[in-house]
């Protein structure tokens, strides 16, 4: 049997997803049932117990596929980037509307009724799918329940133009492992949301991205040969070539999205972790 990245593959010895059956080994084999995110944000671990490292955040709105739930705990593939693993049943729902837009702000608010003094009940991020029933002045009417800002939201074709100026607005965004909103981020997330809010479908991980992105740049160290945009990626980091001076990532030396010249960049992490670039790519 083919050995397949279990990341992208929802398969284990007891149980594996009916599409992988002759590809993979397993004791039975399901279809599994579509599920939406009902949680602001809800984890994505690679173990089942709650409370475990985080693989990545599944986003409000987002589809999922459920393979195995009891009750706590369920075992989903996310439809936006086909990642694995295990998350709150809680967070989910049977229910499924159809996105009509995209929270296109750095984060909103849901608001209980149409107007500036209503008190808040639930912030969503950037790239949260939303479904609209109706406007009401300024506001906009979820599917769900609650009001959104209407000017905080775009139509799902309605994409930006520019990825780095996306990716900017995080700025300052804490860092946090397998996160994937401005609430926490890592590295490759920062890159697939900004993609993603110009409507370029992005892995999550960024071995991945490494290889799914753009095409090759030849840099062998001379840095006059970057443009902006450029993502520039060592074995299991990435970031955004902005300017000789403007290198935008989300990493776990200042514990955030910062900015810091591209060579102190590429000499701290080779004098510390021994890695030098391992390629550039240019979408």
């Amino acid at each position: 049997m083919t050995t397949l990245d279990k990341r992208l593959h929802a398969y284990r010895d007891d149980l594996a997803d009916a599409a992988l059956q002759g590809q993979v080994e397993a004791a039975r084999f399901v279809d599994g049932r579509p599920a939406q995110v009902t949680a602001a944000t809800a984890p994505l671990r690679g173990a089942p117990e709650p409370g475990t490292q985080l693989s990545s955040e599944l986003v409000f709105g987002e589809t999922v596929t459920v393979f195995e739930d009891t009750g706590s705990v369920a075992w989903v593939q996310n439809q936006t980037d086909g990642y694995v693993g295990y998350t709150d049943s809680t967070a989910l729902s049977d229910a499924i509307h159809a996105p009509t837009h995209h929270v296109a702000a750095i984060r909103t608010c849901i608001y209980g009724e149409p107007h500036v003094r209503s008190p808040g009940t639930m912030s969503l991020p950037i790239c949260a799918s939303v479904s609209l029933t109706g406007t009401k002045g300024r506001y906009a009417e979820l599917a769900t329940g609650g009001w959104v800002p209407a000017q905080h939201l775009a139509v799902l074709d309605d994409t930006e133009s520019d990825f780095v100026a996306v990716a900017e607005r995080f700025m300052g965004a804490p860092y946090v492992w397998g996160g994937r909103s401005d609430r926490g981020l890592d590295c490759s997330a920062l890159v697939q949301l900004a993609l993603m809010r110009c409507g370029v479908d992005a892995p999550r991980d960024s071995d991945m991205q490494e290889a799914g992105l753009g095409s090759p740049v030849p840099y062998d160290g001379d840095e006059e040969i970057l443009q902006r945009g450029d993502l520039v990626f060592w074995k299991g980091h990435v970031g955004i070539w902005v300017a000789p001076d403007r290198f935008l990532h989300a990493n776990a030396m200042d514990m955030c999205v910062s900015t810091a010249p591209f060579q102190d960049i590429v000499r701290y992490i080779q004098d510390n972790e021994n890695q030098p670039v391992s390629s550039v790519r240019r979408l």
